[in-house]
C-alpha cells in the first residue's frame, strides 16, 4: 500500500545512525514481543505477507514515532484481535473475558521443530514464466490500498530482467485474501539514472526482486 512505511528513495530522514556493539534487543520486551510473534505464528490464524500488511496499516503519525518492536506488537495485537483470538477490551484491560481452556505449553524445542517443517513462500506449480533473462521491462505505475513489495521509486521505470528465481507465492494477494496466486519472481536490474534521473551515477543500478504483476514488457 501507499504509506509512511515506504521509505524506499525518500529524503529528509535523517543519516541511518550505527550502533556499536548494537545488542538484538534494547529492551526485555522487546524480545518477548518477537517471541509472542512467532509462536503466534503456529497457530496458522495468518500468514507473513498478513503480518506485514498489519504493520503497514499502523497511523502515520505513530509509525514514524515508533520503534521497530513497537511496530511489531501493534501487528500482532492487530491481527489477534481480527482474527478473533483476543478481544480489543481485552487487550486495553489486560484481563481475560473468559476462561481460557488448557493447552499444552509451546516450548523451544518445539517452536524449533516447526520451525524446521515450514515450507518457504517458493511454491511447486507449473506457471509458464512470462519473461526470461535479458527481457526490456517497465515497472507498473499503481497505487494500491492494500498490501504490496513494489516500491513507489521504482513504478513506471524500465529495467532488464537477469534471473528468473522461480514461482512464488504473490504477496499482494496473499496479504488480503489468502490466495498464493503462484507466479514467477525475477532479478530486475534498473540503472541508477533510470531511478533518479541524470545526478544518479552511469556505473550504479539496483536490482529488485519483482513479480510478474508488477511487469510489463517494455
Amino acid at each position: 500500500m501507499n504509506g509512511v512505511h515506504d521509505m524506499g528513495g525518500m529524503h529528509g530522514m535523517g543519516r541511518v545512525l550505527i550502533e556499536k556493539d548494537e545488542p538484538v534487543f534494547h529492551a526485555e520486551w522487546e524480545g518477548r514481543v518477537y517471541a509472542l510473534l512467532r509462536a503466534t505464528g503456529f497457530l496458522r490464524k495468518w500468514n507473513t505477507d498478513m503480518s506485514r500488511f498489519s504493520r503497514e496499516r499502523m497511523p502515520p503519525a505513530a509509525y514514524l514515532a515508533a520503534t521497530y518492536y513497537e511496530r511489531w506488537l501493534f501487528g500482532v495485537q492487530t491481527l489477534l484481535v481480527e482474527q478473533g483470538l483476543v478481544t480489543a477490551q481485552e487487550l486495553a484491560t489486560g484481563r481475560a473475558a473468559t476462561k481460557a481452556g488448557e493447552t499444552a505449553p509451546l516450548r523451544a524445542s518445539d517452536v524449533a521443530s516447526r520451525m524446521r517443517g515450514r515450507s518457504s513462500a517458493r511454491v511447486a506449480a507449473d506457471v509458464p514464466p512470462k519473461f526470461k533473462s535479458g527481457d526490456p521491462v517497465v515497472a507498473r505505475r499503481m497505487n494500491p490500498v492494500g498490501h504490496t513489495r513494489l516500491p513507489r521509486y521504482v513504478r513506471g521505470r524500465r529495467g532488464t530482467v537477469r534471473i528468473d528465481h522461480g514461482v512464488f507465492t504473490f504477496p499482494d494477494t496473499n496479504a488480503m485474501r489468502r490466495d498464493p496466486k503462484p507466479q514467477h519472481c525475477y532479478s530486475v536490474r534498473f540503472e541508477a539514472r533510470e531511478l533518479w534521473g541524470p545526478e544518479g551515477t552511469a556505473r550504479d543500478s539496483v536490482y529488485l526482486d519483482m513479480f510478474e504483476d508488477y511487469l510489463d514488457a517494455a
